[in-house]
């Protein structure tokens, strides 16, 4: 009955007409009362999952108003928290595309605030709408390989894999990009070293791109493109024999320090050309 009457509670509220009678211009309000607003907004905001008709694009606007402003991390938590909300909803995905919610989570994505942002865009990325207002964006996708690239906080990897698996299925154009910025040695040692969560969607970006370069290479075999063949296997080889030295000797480094590195190249020289299960 409580939570009957808390959400009963929250769509009066919103019959009042409070959406309409938010402020239009944030920078006049002070820190205290951008954050009131923030509370309020994320706590209306959850009524969107219930199939309330919230007309969300209002909320929107002002939440990203909030984002844009000076405002201290807690608000700023707040306002991701509302977008994720809304995410949550699949309707909502119109208003929150059209709007520069995308930018403004991407920049977010690499803050104190990155684990709210990546989920929000892992909820949009799902539609179709916002999966292609993603693959527009000059930020994408080097901002998720190099969000992938940290090991300091798993869930936002985790996030950031999810994501790059959205973009990268069955578009080619997505892949020859994230081949160009150069995904695969970091999808190599999140293989080695993420989360078993992250290191599954890593192994599966590695799978398609050995799946991919294979029909390449099939395709290059001929008499003729047999020099090129070669040079392509031996940028491959080289590229995973760099990823494990570096990863062995950050193993090395941590159990014994730096003095136990030099043993590990000559493991690696010997173990490199053996095939990786990728």
């Amino acid at each position: 009955m409580l939570v009957i009457a808390i959400v009963m509670n929250k769509t009066v509220i919103m019959e009042a007409g409070l959406l309409p009678n938010l402020p239009g211009k944030v920078d006049s309000l002070d820190e205290s009362t951008k954050q009131e607003y923030a509370i309020l907004l994320f706590s209306l905001s959850s009524i969107s999952r219930i199939k309330y008709p919230l007309k969300s694009s209002q909320m929107i606007t002002f939440v990203l108003n909030i984002l844009d402003s000076n405002a201290k991390i807690e608000t700023i938590l707040l306002c991701l928290g509302t977008l994720h909300n809304l995410s949550l909803v699949l309707e909502n995905a119109g208003d929150l595309v059209c709007s520069n919610v995308l930018n403004i989570l991407l920049r977010f994505s690499t803050s104190e605030a990155s684990e709210k942002a990546l989920a929000t865009l892992g909820n949009l990325a799902v539609t179709l709408m916002g999966r292609k207002a993603l693959e527009n964006q000059p930020m994408v996708p080097e901002n998720f390989i190099e969000i992938l690239s940290k090991e300091d906080n798993p869930k936002c990897q985790e996030s950031a894999s999810y994501i790059l698996l959205i973009l990268a299925h069955q578009s080619s154009v997505q892949r020859e990009k994230m081949g160009k910025a150069k995904i695969v040695p970091v999808l190599l040692e999140v293989a080695l070293f993420g989360s078993p969560l992250a290191q599954k969607r890593a192994l599966k970006l590695l799978q398609w791109f050995k799946d991919e370069r294979q029909v390449k290479m099939g395709i290059m075999n001929s008499p003729t493109n047999d020099g090129q063949a070669k040079e392509g296997k031996k940028l491959m080889t080289n590229i995973v024999k760099q990823s494990l030295y570096k990863n062995m000797e950050r193993i090395t480094s941590r159990a014994n320090g730096s003095s136990g590195s030099s043993s590990f190249k000559e493991l690696v020289v010997s173990s490199s050309s053996k095939s990786l299960p990728y």
